[in-house]
């Protein structure tokens, strides 16, 4: 990425939503593209303080520009991982809201390995540490990539044990790629960057915000075939974990615990909602995909979607006739019941949805449902 290219990403992604942000991307390409734009390019895309913005550029663009070069230059395996990179995980593209930007720290390849999802309460009982320390080591010695919070209890417990393990492990941050949070797991942190993987969607220098936590959630069940929860509370950042996993098509898994303990009841919950029952590494092992899913795949976020169609090797379909669309018909459609209604596989069906969002045909809605656009 050259200076100019990071400057504008940093430019448009400080201004508008990530779902702003991905309807300008799709109608335009590039960000700058984006902005060369202008407000009459962006029509009602962007509300009218938000155009302002844009238009004018951040107060502290120059600042965090230089903030991220220094942050890039200062480690010899950190990166900037784009949206239409050709290795982003296809398992998180293909989620309801797939970060734009993501600030990589460490070994960049781990995201093309399985992955699986160790979650569970900041204030575990010795068992759950206990637990959650068992079955990150299984994973890592059976070759999965163990993803998880680096928040204090269960996070920090399969960190730690999956670090050294061949599988190794991913730590996605609540905080800019720089900072830390909580402070006393500085050195895992380090060991992470090491021989593992930091994760943060977060402009460098975002300090811990109460908002991001469940916001980075969506990247930690999106990287990952399954979700295990360790111990949880009713209330907690690992069942919005376990949700969207759930609402991924990922598999949900639950360790089960004395009935009275406040730690077990979330994983109790989930329990009764479907989730499975582990006991053991084996009760794992045997539910996760086998062949695991497709983990990279090539986005073109230059393409136009009001340009003339490229020559192809098969007729260009149109509205009226997409497969496709005519499944989705003028409901709000999940991919299970488009899977269903055209009798496509999953990871077809993912890349055909992929192109038409981008070319402004389908909106992907909230809960990972589609909806063709236009549609009453």
């Amino acid at each position: 990425m050259s200076p100019d290219e990071l400057r504008d990403w940093l430019h448009l992604l400080s201004c508008v939503s990530r779902g702003v942000a991905r309807r300008l991307l799709a109608r335009h390409g590039a960000p700058g593209a984006v902005l060369r734009a202008g407000r009459a390019g962006w029509g009602n895309a962007l509300s009218p303080e938000e155009a302002t913005l844009l238009a004018k550029g951040p107060d502290q663009l120059d600042r965090l520009v230089r903030r991220t070069e220094d942050w890039l230059a200062s480690g010899e395996r950190r990166s900037i991982l784009l949206l239409d990179a050709p290795d982003y995980p296809l398992p998180l593209l293909h989620t309801a809201d797939p970060p734009l930007m993501l600030y990589l720290d460490g070994r960049r390849e781990l995201l093309a390995e399985r992955c699986v999802a160790v979650v569970g309460s900041r204030h575990p009982s010795p068992q759950g540490d206990e637990n959650a320390r068992y079955f990150a080591a299984g994973l890592g010695e059976a070759g999965f990539c163990v993803v998880s919070g680096l928040a204090q209890g269960i996070d920090g417990a399969a960190h730690e044990a999956a670090l050294n393990t061949r599988g190794s492990t991913i730590a996605v941050l609540g905080t800019g790629p720089d900072k830390v949070f909580p402070l006393d797991h500085a050195d895992l942190s380090r060991h992470v960057a090491r021989r593992g993987l930091l994760v943060s969607e977060y402009f460098v220098g975002t300090p811990p915000m109460a908002p991001n936590f469940p916001q980075r959630n969506r990247i930690i069940a999106g990287l990952s075939e399954g979700c295990l929860v360790v111990e949880a509370a009713m209330k907690s950042g690992s069942l919005i974990t376990a949700r969207q996993a759930s609402e991924a098509g990922r598999e949900v898994f639950a360790v089960p615990g004395p009935i009275h303990a406040p730690q077990s009841k979330g994983c109790h919950h989930l329990l009764k909602q479907g989730a499975c029952l582990v006991q053991a590494l084996e009760d794992l092992l045997d539910e996760l995909p086998a062949g695991g899913l497709p983990r990279t795949a090539t986005l073109d976020l230059e393409s136009d979607p009001d340009a003339e169609p490229a020559p192809a090797s098969k007729p260009v379909e149109t509205d009226d006739d997409h497969p496709l669309l005519r499944a989705i018909g003028r409901d709000t459609v999940s991919l299970e019941q488009l899977s269903q209604r055209s009798g496509w596989a999953q990871d077809e069906l993912n890349a055909t949805l992929l192109d038409l969002e981008l070319e402004g045909r389908v909106a992907r809605l909230p809960g990972a449902l589609f909806q063709r656009r236009g549609a009453a």
